[in-house]
Protein backbone atom coordinates (compact mmCIF):
# COMPACT_ATOMS: atom_id res chain seq x y z
CA UNK A 1 0.00 0.00 0.00
CA UNK A 2 2.82 2.41 0.85
CA UNK A 3 4.46 1.71 -2.51
CA UNK A 4 1.15 2.47 -4.23
CA UNK A 5 0.97 5.87 -2.50
CA UNK A 6 4.49 6.67 -3.66
CA UNK A 7 3.64 5.76 -7.27
CA UNK A 8 0.50 7.93 -7.14
CA UNK A 9 2.47 10.89 -5.73
CA UNK A 10 5.11 10.54 -8.44
CA UNK A 11 2.40 10.44 -11.12
CA UNK A 12 0.76 13.57 -9.68
CA UNK A 13 4.07 15.43 -9.48
CA UNK A 14 4.93 14.53 -13.07
CA UNK A 15 1.54 15.75 -14.31
CA UNK A 16 1.96 19.01 -12.42
CA UNK A 17 5.41 19.64 -13.89
CA UNK A 18 4.25 18.71 -17.42
CA UNK A 19 2.98 21.51 -19.67
CA UNK A 20 0.39 21.48 -22.41
CA UNK A 21 1.58 21.84 -25.99
CA UNK A 22 -1.00 24.65 -26.26
CA UNK A 23 1.01 26.69 -23.71
CA UNK A 24 4.36 26.04 -25.39
CA UNK A 25 3.53 26.69 -29.05
CA UNK A 26 1.44 28.62 -31.51
CA UNK A 27 0.10 27.35 -34.82
CA UNK A 28 1.80 28.97 -37.80
CA UNK A 29 -0.60 31.30 -39.62
CA UNK A 30 -3.08 31.45 -36.74
CA UNK A 31 -2.50 34.98 -35.48
CA UNK A 32 -4.17 38.34 -35.06
CA UNK A 33 -3.73 41.24 -37.46
CA UNK A 34 -3.36 44.93 -36.65
CA UNK A 35 -5.89 47.43 -37.94
CA UNK A 36 -5.51 51.22 -38.04
CA UNK A 37 -7.87 54.08 -38.78
CA UNK A 38 -8.46 57.80 -38.46
CA UNK A 39 -11.60 59.54 -37.28
CA UNK A 40 -13.32 62.32 -35.38
CA UNK A 41 -14.59 62.31 -31.81
CA UNK A 42 -17.46 64.75 -31.23
CA UNK A 43 -19.55 65.88 -28.29
CA UNK A 44 -16.65 66.87 -26.04
CA UNK A 45 -17.28 69.35 -23.25
CA UNK A 46 -14.89 72.07 -24.42
CA UNK A 47 -11.85 69.77 -24.33
CA UNK A 48 -11.46 69.26 -28.08
CA UNK A 49 -8.62 70.32 -30.38
CA UNK A 50 -7.63 73.96 -30.66
CA UNK A 51 -8.21 74.33 -34.38
CA UNK A 52 -5.71 77.17 -34.73
CA UNK A 53 -2.95 74.70 -33.87
CA UNK A 54 -4.45 71.57 -35.46
CA UNK A 55 -5.73 72.55 -38.90
CA UNK A 56 -6.19 68.91 -39.94
CA UNK A 57 -9.13 68.67 -37.53
CA UNK A 58 -10.97 71.40 -39.45
CA UNK A 59 -10.05 69.78 -42.77
CA UNK A 60 -11.44 66.45 -41.56
CA UNK A 61 -14.65 68.09 -40.36
CA UNK A 62 -15.16 69.87 -43.70
CA UNK A 63 -14.58 66.63 -45.58
CA UNK A 64 -17.06 64.85 -43.30
CA UNK A 65 -19.74 67.50 -43.84
CA UNK A 66 -19.21 67.51 -47.62
CA UNK A 67 -20.28 63.87 -47.72
CA UNK A 68 -23.66 65.04 -46.41
CA UNK A 69 -23.92 67.92 -48.92
CA UNK A 70 -23.02 70.54 -46.32
CA UNK A 71 -20.45 72.97 -47.67
CA UNK A 72 -18.42 75.37 -45.55
CA UNK A 73 -17.02 78.36 -47.48
CA UNK A 74 -13.23 78.19 -48.00
CA UNK A 75 -12.66 81.47 -46.16
CA UNK A 76 -14.53 80.25 -43.06
CA UNK A 77 -12.44 78.51 -40.40
CA UNK A 78 -14.71 77.09 -37.69
CA UNK A 79 -13.41 77.53 -34.16
CA UNK A 80 -14.40 74.28 -32.55
CA UNK A 81 -13.72 73.04 -29.06
CA UNK A 82 -15.91 69.97 -28.97
CA UNK A 83 -14.24 67.96 -31.80
CA UNK A 84 -10.96 66.05 -31.71
CA UNK A 85 -9.03 64.20 -34.40
CA UNK A 86 -8.07 60.71 -33.25
CA UNK A 87 -6.27 57.58 -34.34
CA UNK A 88 -8.04 54.25 -33.95
CA UNK A 89 -6.32 50.90 -33.64
CA UNK A 90 -7.52 47.38 -33.01
CA UNK A 91 -6.50 43.76 -33.39
CA UNK A 92 -8.46 41.48 -35.69
CA UNK A 93 -8.44 38.00 -34.10
CA UNK A 94 -7.67 34.95 -36.24
CA UNK A 95 -10.68 33.47 -38.05
CA UNK A 96 -12.82 36.54 -37.25
CA UNK A 97 -15.93 36.53 -39.42
CA UNK A 98 -17.99 39.43 -40.83
CA UNK A 99 -20.56 40.65 -38.34
CA UNK A 100 -18.47 39.94 -35.25
CA UNK A 101 -17.45 42.80 -32.93
CA UNK A 102 -13.97 43.71 -31.72
CA UNK A 103 -12.68 46.26 -29.20
CA UNK A 104 -10.96 49.44 -30.39
CA UNK A 105 -8.62 51.94 -28.75
CA UNK A 106 -8.95 55.64 -29.57
CA UNK A 107 -6.11 58.14 -29.01
CA UNK A 108 -5.97 61.88 -29.55
CA UNK A 109 -3.82 63.12 -32.44
CA UNK A 110 -4.10 66.83 -31.68
CA UNK A 111 -4.01 68.86 -28.50
CA UNK A 112 -7.30 67.70 -27.00
CA UNK A 113 -7.21 67.77 -23.20
CA UNK A 114 -9.69 64.94 -22.71
CA UNK A 115 -11.85 62.58 -24.76
CA UNK A 116 -14.20 61.92 -21.86
CA UNK A 117 -17.85 61.97 -22.92
CA UNK A 118 -17.06 61.93 -26.64
CA UNK A 119 -18.47 59.74 -29.41
CA UNK A 120 -16.48 58.36 -32.31
CA UNK A 121 -18.04 58.91 -35.73
CA UNK A 122 -18.07 56.03 -38.22
CA UNK A 123 -14.49 55.33 -39.24
CA UNK A 124 -12.98 52.57 -41.42
CA UNK A 125 -10.18 50.42 -40.04
CA UNK A 126 -7.64 49.24 -42.59
CA UNK A 127 -5.00 46.53 -42.64
CA UNK A 128 -1.44 46.77 -43.91
CA UNK A 129 -2.73 45.98 -47.41
CA UNK A 130 -4.96 49.08 -47.42
CA UNK A 131 -8.20 47.08 -47.38
CA UNK A 132 -11.04 47.94 -44.97
CA UNK A 133 -11.61 45.09 -42.53
CA UNK A 134 -13.80 46.75 -39.87
CA UNK A 135 -15.93 49.84 -39.20
CA UNK A 136 -15.64 51.58 -35.81
CA UNK A 137 -18.17 53.81 -34.09
CA UNK A 138 -19.48 54.36 -30.58
CA UNK A 139 -19.16 56.11 -27.22
CA UNK A 140 -15.74 56.22 -25.57
CA UNK A 141 -14.91 54.86 -22.14
CA UNK A 142 -12.11 57.04 -20.72
CA UNK A 143 -10.38 56.03 -17.48
CA UNK A 144 -8.40 59.25 -17.09
CA UNK A 145 -9.47 62.55 -15.57
CA UNK A 146 -8.25 66.08 -16.19
CA UNK A 147 -9.44 69.19 -14.33
CA UNK A 148 -8.13 72.76 -14.66
CA UNK A 149 -8.95 75.83 -12.58
CA UNK A 150 -9.27 79.44 -13.71
CA UNK A 151 -5.92 80.32 -12.11
CA UNK A 152 -4.10 77.73 -14.28
CA UNK A 153 -3.82 75.00 -11.65
CA UNK A 154 -4.72 71.52 -12.90
CA UNK A 155 -4.95 67.90 -11.82
CA UNK A 156 -4.57 64.97 -14.21
CA UNK A 157 -5.28 61.33 -13.31
CA UNK A 158 -4.12 58.63 -15.72
CA UNK A 159 -4.38 59.61 -19.41
CA UNK A 160 -7.68 61.28 -20.36
CA UNK A 161 -6.59 61.74 -24.00
CA UNK A 162 -7.09 58.04 -24.81
CA UNK A 163 -10.01 55.68 -24.36
CA UNK A 164 -11.60 52.44 -25.51
CA UNK A 165 -14.85 51.36 -27.11
CA UNK A 166 -15.76 47.80 -26.10
CA UNK A 167 -17.13 45.97 -29.14
CA UNK A 168 -16.72 49.28 -30.92
CA UNK A 169 -16.00 47.90 -34.40
CA UNK A 170 -17.86 45.45 -36.61
CA UNK A 171 -15.82 43.14 -38.83
CA UNK A 172 -16.64 43.64 -42.50
CA UNK A 173 -14.10 41.37 -44.15
CA UNK A 174 -12.50 38.06 -43.11
CA UNK A 175 -8.79 37.53 -43.57
CA UNK A 176 -8.08 34.56 -45.86
CA UNK A 177 -6.57 31.55 -44.09
CA UNK A 178 -4.89 28.44 -45.46
CA UNK A 179 -5.49 26.51 -42.25
CA UNK A 180 -7.64 23.88 -44.00
CA UNK A 181 -5.65 23.81 -47.25
CA UNK A 182 -2.19 22.70 -46.17
CA UNK A 183 -1.15 19.07 -45.74
CA UNK A 184 0.87 19.89 -42.62
CA UNK A 185 0.35 22.06 -39.56
CA UNK A 186 3.40 23.81 -38.10
CA UNK A 187 3.72 24.30 -34.34
CA UNK A 188 6.14 27.10 -33.48
CA UNK A 189 7.71 27.08 -30.02
CA UNK A 190 7.55 30.31 -28.03
CA UNK A 191 11.16 29.73 -26.93
CA UNK A 192 13.67 28.18 -29.29
CA UNK A 193 15.08 24.93 -27.89
CA UNK A 194 16.33 21.76 -29.63
CA UNK A 195 15.54 19.55 -26.64
CA UNK A 196 11.97 20.75 -26.29
CA UNK A 197 11.34 20.36 -30.03
CA UNK A 198 12.66 16.78 -29.92
CA UNK A 199 10.59 15.94 -26.84
CA UNK A 200 7.48 17.38 -28.48
CA UNK A 201 8.03 15.29 -31.59
CA UNK A 202 8.42 12.11 -29.56
CA UNK A 203 5.42 12.88 -27.35
CA UNK A 204 3.07 13.58 -30.28
CA UNK A 205 4.21 10.42 -32.09
CA UNK A 206 3.69 8.45 -28.89
CA UNK A 207 0.07 9.60 -28.56
CA UNK A 208 -1.05 10.15 -32.17
CA UNK A 209 1.01 7.52 -33.96
CA UNK A 210 4.50 7.10 -35.39
CA UNK A 211 5.55 9.57 -38.08
CA UNK A 212 2.84 12.15 -37.34
CA UNK A 213 5.25 14.80 -36.00
CA UNK A 214 8.67 15.83 -37.21
CA UNK A 215 10.92 18.43 -35.56
CA UNK A 216 12.30 20.60 -38.37
CA UNK A 217 14.43 22.95 -36.26
CA UNK A 218 14.58 24.22 -32.64
CA UNK A 219 11.42 26.28 -33.23
CA UNK A 220 9.13 24.36 -35.59
CA UNK A 221 7.51 20.94 -35.27
CA UNK A 222 5.66 19.80 -38.41
CA UNK A 223 2.51 17.76 -37.84
CA UNK A 224 0.66 15.83 -40.55
CA UNK A 225 -3.03 16.63 -40.21
CA UNK A 226 -6.26 15.27 -41.74
CA UNK A 227 -7.54 17.02 -44.86
CA UNK A 228 -11.14 17.28 -43.67
CA UNK A 229 -11.63 20.61 -41.88
CA UNK A 230 -13.75 19.25 -39.01
CA UNK A 231 -11.37 16.35 -38.42
CA UNK A 232 -8.45 18.75 -38.51
CA UNK A 233 -9.96 20.87 -35.74
CA UNK A 234 -10.52 17.82 -33.54
CA UNK A 235 -7.04 16.55 -34.33
CA UNK A 236 -5.41 19.83 -33.33
CA UNK A 237 -7.52 20.04 -30.17
CA UNK A 238 -6.14 16.67 -29.07
CA UNK A 239 -2.55 17.71 -29.80
CA UNK A 240 -2.92 21.01 -27.91
CA UNK A 241 -3.88 19.18 -24.71
CA UNK A 242 -1.02 16.69 -24.80
CA UNK A 243 1.18 17.26 -21.78
CA UNK A 244 4.95 17.11 -21.96
CA UNK A 245 7.94 18.28 -19.98
CA UNK A 246 9.85 21.08 -21.67
CA UNK A 247 13.61 21.35 -21.46
CA UNK A 248 15.25 23.36 -18.71
CA UNK A 249 16.04 26.93 -19.65
CA UNK A 250 19.67 27.85 -20.42
CA UNK A 251 21.75 29.15 -17.54
CA UNK A 252 21.44 32.94 -17.62
CA UNK A 253 21.95 35.86 -15.27
CA UNK A 254 19.97 38.99 -16.25
CA UNK A 255 21.11 42.32 -14.83
CA UNK A 256 19.08 45.50 -15.27
CA UNK A 257 21.67 48.27 -15.06
CA UNK A 258 19.03 50.99 -14.60
CA UNK A 259 17.04 49.52 -11.72
CA UNK A 260 19.65 47.21 -10.19
CA UNK A 261 17.37 44.19 -10.62
CA UNK A 262 19.20 40.86 -10.85
CA UNK A 263 17.50 37.64 -12.01
CA UNK A 264 19.48 34.39 -11.70
CA UNK A 265 18.24 31.29 -13.53
CA UNK A 266 17.80 28.01 -11.66
CA UNK A 267 20.52 26.28 -13.70
CA UNK A 268 23.25 28.80 -12.90
CA UNK A 269 26.31 27.16 -11.35
CA UNK A 270 29.59 28.55 -10.02
CA UNK A 271 32.86 26.67 -9.98
CA UNK A 272 35.26 26.86 -7.04
CA UNK A 273 36.07 30.50 -6.29
CA UNK A 274 36.86 32.75 -3.33
CA UNK A 275 35.25 36.19 -3.34
CA UNK A 276 36.19 39.22 -1.27
CA UNK A 277 34.06 42.31 -1.68
CA UNK A 278 35.08 44.85 0.94
CA UNK A 279 33.67 48.32 1.46
CA UNK A 280 35.51 51.37 2.70
CA UNK A 281 33.54 54.12 4.48
CA UNK A 282 35.14 57.49 5.15
CA UNK A 283 33.27 59.92 7.41
CA UNK A 284 34.37 63.56 7.85
CA UNK A 285 32.62 65.68 10.46
CA UNK A 286 33.23 69.36 11.22
CA UNK A 287 32.69 70.58 14.81
CA UNK A 288 32.47 74.35 15.38
CA UNK A 289 33.90 75.76 18.63
CA UNK A 290 34.01 79.30 20.06
CA UNK A 291 37.13 80.57 21.84
CA UNK A 292 36.95 83.78 23.85
CA UNK A 293 39.42 85.47 26.22
CA UNK A 294 39.08 85.59 29.98
CA UNK A 295 36.71 88.29 31.14
CA UNK A 296 39.55 89.93 33.16
CA UNK A 297 42.02 89.84 30.28
CA UNK A 298 42.99 93.20 28.85
CA UNK A 299 43.53 92.00 25.31
CA UNK A 300 42.06 89.32 23.06
CA UNK A 301 38.97 88.82 20.90
CA UNK A 302 36.44 86.04 20.51
CA UNK A 303 37.37 83.56 17.74
CA UNK A 304 35.40 80.77 16.02
CA UNK A 305 37.45 77.63 15.37
CA UNK A 306 36.65 74.31 13.65
CA UNK A 307 37.66 70.85 14.75
CA UNK A 308 37.70 68.22 11.97
CA UNK A 309 37.25 64.54 12.76
CA UNK A 310 37.97 61.86 10.14
CA UNK A 311 36.83 58.30 10.69
CA UNK A 312 37.58 55.36 8.41
CA UNK A 313 35.65 52.10 8.63
CA UNK A 314 36.24 49.01 6.55
CA UNK A 315 34.04 45.95 6.77
CA UNK A 316 36.01 42.74 7.02
CA UNK A 317 33.15 40.24 6.74
CA UNK A 318 32.84 40.23 2.95
CA UNK A 319 34.93 37.11 2.22
CA UNK A 320 33.15 33.91 1.25
CA UNK A 321 33.98 30.73 -0.63
CA UNK A 322 32.03 29.09 -3.46
CA UNK A 323 32.42 25.33 -3.72
CA UNK A 324 32.42 23.63 -7.16
CA UNK A 325 28.96 23.32 -8.71
CA UNK A 326 27.28 25.56 -6.15
CA UNK A 327 23.58 26.17 -6.86
CA UNK A 328 21.45 29.31 -7.13
CA UNK A 329 20.11 28.93 -3.58
CA UNK A 330 23.63 28.79 -2.14
CA UNK A 331 24.72 31.86 -4.12
CA UNK A 332 21.81 33.92 -2.82
CA UNK A 333 22.32 32.74 0.77
CA UNK A 334 26.04 33.55 0.69
CA UNK A 335 25.44 37.07 -0.64
CA UNK A 336 22.64 37.73 1.85
CA UNK A 337 24.75 36.59 4.80
CA UNK A 338 27.40 39.22 4.11
CA UNK A 339 24.73 41.88 3.56
CA UNK A 340 25.64 42.68 -0.05
CA UNK A 341 23.38 45.17 -1.78
CA UNK A 342 22.08 44.60 -5.34
CA UNK A 343 24.91 46.76 -6.69
CA UNK A 344 27.43 44.60 -4.82
CA UNK A 345 25.85 41.46 -6.26
CA UNK A 346 26.24 42.80 -9.80
CA UNK A 347 29.93 43.52 -9.17
CA UNK A 348 30.42 40.02 -7.73
CA UNK A 349 28.72 38.34 -10.69
CA UNK A 350 30.74 40.35 -13.21
CA UNK A 351 33.96 39.44 -11.43
CA UNK A 352 33.00 35.75 -11.36
CA UNK A 353 32.26 35.87 -15.09
CA UNK A 354 35.64 37.45 -15.83
CA UNK A 355 37.36 34.79 -13.73
CA UNK A 356 35.56 32.04 -15.64
CA UNK A 357 33.84 30.75 -12.50
CA UNK A 358 30.29 31.73 -13.47
CA UNK A 359 28.85 28.96 -15.64
CA UNK A 360 26.11 31.03 -17.19
CA UNK A 361 25.48 33.75 -19.74
CA UNK A 362 25.65 37.20 -18.13
CA UNK A 363 23.25 39.59 -19.85
CA UNK A 364 23.15 43.29 -18.96
CA UNK A 365 20.10 45.19 -20.22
Amino acid sequence: MRLLYIIILLAISNSVLAERIKDLTSVAGVRSNQLLGYGLVVGLDGTGDQTSQTPFTVQSLKSFLNRYNITIPPDVNPQLNNVAAVSIHAELPPFAKPGQSIDVTVSSLGNSDSLRGGSLLMSPLKGIDGQVYAIAQGNLVVGGLGVQGSDGSSITINVPSAGRIPNGAIVERAIPSNFALQEYLYLNLHSSDFTTAKRMQDRINEIMGSGVANAMDPVTVRVKAPFDASNRVSFLAEIENIRMKSAAAPAKVIVNSRTGTVVIGSNVRVSAAAVSHGSLVVTISENTEVSQPNEFAAVGTTQVTTDSEIEVQQNTDRMFLFDPGISLNSIVNAVNEVGAAPGDLVAILEALKQAGALKAELIVI
